[in-house]
């Protein structure tokens, strides 16, 4: 069984047998508002982002926390975010627009991408967005981009692979020689050199090496080695970093096994280390930045899914649900565990073990697999944990499924902060040529 500890620390407790979520009663919302809905909790967001801002402060007071929009971009969350004092990390012109929306400044973002096209360069310096380039050969097409828009350079980055990656699965490891990311130690300096001779004169430097990192120490590697190419670029080129940044890759505790990442530990192998590195080497006090996305919000949001049926095949009991892999595509893509619990509690009940499934036609549409719950019976809700990143994000309308709403729960409110889609939405942007009409 759940452990109480653990529920309270993702804001959870059974009241008379419901499940509260911030104080707000799961089986209400759900009555209210339908199946399956995001439920996104403001204050779970800023007692996050408060933490984190926190333990950076007490050892490097400069210090800018950049989420990481791609974990979820709804506006009502960069805007929670964006009063908080937070920046913004971004991979898209999408992300930048989005942020545009909600009232972000430019200067207060960085355009972290790959692969960019002239058309992201060009978006990116008509808006004065600083951008960590990921390869020598874009250096040489951004500088176009510059003098065909007349504009001044701005502040250069080049995203350094260290080549010690992690991550919580294979594909969100970001760092390495065999990964699509950043420029490896022996072109570094070739890189700020090329950058140098067009004519830049500010600089900052990037790394990220994966996603959903809990366990503290598998940052040491990786920043030992990024310390080590800064000294470099910086004794070689007599380059003055106005900011060193960090990435994301902060996890969660999706378990109840799992315990939280200890931050003190964190602060201990990254920041603490960097301090020294700037005050050895003199290289001033340039901005430390990390890019958290997972961490921020993965907490904040749970999905609540009804059962519609009930299914003993003879060797397997499957509770199948009206959220699928269209709604929350991580337990297929990347085998993740989310904790699912019941919205109604019934102690007196036996515990049974039941697949998770949605209603994808497809064999890996399972959400939780072998999950030891009391008696499930059709018309049941059910909470799954941790959906605020890559939740809603990565959702699509596979098998012609409309998306689902999101609501936020704030101060014990509730507001509709996205309407679920209808049916005329699959088919909003399709054109029928006039030969088939």
């Amino acid at each position: 069984m759940e452990n109480i500890d653990w529920l309270n620390y993702k804001g959870l407790e059974y009241r008379d047998g419901n499940l509260f979520f911030n104080d707000v009663n799961t089986i209400e919302i759900s009555k209210k508002y339908g199946t399956p809905i995001f439920v996104i909790s403001e204050e779970i967001i800023r007692e996050k982002y408060r933490t984190l801002k926190k333990v950076l402060n007490s050892e490097y007071k400069k210090n800018h926390i950049h989420y990481a929009v791609k974990a979820n971009s709804n506006i009502s969350i960069l805007k929670i975010l964006n009063t908080e004092g937070a920046l913004f990390d971004c991979t898209s012109q999408g992300e930048i627009y989005t942020c545009f929306k909600a009232g972000i400044a430019p200067e207060r973002i960085i355009y972290t991408g790959n692969m960019f096209t002239d058309d992201d360069f060009e978006f990116s310096v008509k808006n004065d967005i600083i951008i960590n380039l990921d390869s020598i050969s874009q250096l040489k097409r951004l500088i176009k981009i510059y003098e065909k828009l007349g504009k001044e350079k701005k502040i250069i980055s080049f995203r350094i692979n260290p080549e010690f990656g992690a991550g919580h699965h294979v594909h969100d490891i970001t760092a390495g020689r065999e990964v699509k990311f950043g420029i490896l130690e022996h072109q570094a300096i070739e890189a700020y050199k090329k950058a140098k001779d067009f004519g830049f004169e500010r600089f900052g430097v990037h790394q990220h090496i994966g996603s959903g990192i809990n366990n503290p120490y598998n940052f040491e590697k990786a920043a030992e080695k990024y310390f080590s190419i800064i000294k470099k670029l910086a004794s070689s080129l007599k380059i003055h970093f106005e900011f060193i940044d960090f990435g994301g890759g902060l996890g969660i505790p999706y378990h109840p096994n799992e315990e939280p990442l200890d931050l003190e530990i964190y602060k201990e192998i990254v920041v603490k280390p960097f301090k020294k590195l700037i005050n050895i080497e003199n290289l001033g006090e340039p901005v430390f930045k990390i890019e958290p996305g997972r961490f921020l919000v993965a907490e904040s949001c749970i999905l609540i899914t009804q059962i519609n049926t009930i299914k003993d095949n003879g060797y397997k009991l499957f509770a199948g649900v009206d959220a699928g892999f269209n709604t929350l595509i991580r337990p297929t893509m990347y085998g993740s565990y989310h904790h699912i619990m019941k919205c109604n509690k019934n102690k007196k009940d036996k515990i049974l073990k039941y697949e998770i499934v949605g209603p994808i036609c497809e064999s890996g549409d399972i959400l939780g697999k072998e999950r030891e719950l009391t008696k499930l019976i059709e018309g049941d809700y059910l909470a799954i944990l941790d959906t605020g990143a890559y939740g809603y994000v990565m959702s699509s309308n596979y098998n012609s499924r409309p998306r689902s709403a999101e609501i936020l729960i704030s101060d014990g409110h509730i507001f509709k902060i996205r309407e679920a889609e209808a049916f005329d939405d699959l088919l909003r942007n399709q054109i029928v040529p006039d030969h088939l009409k």
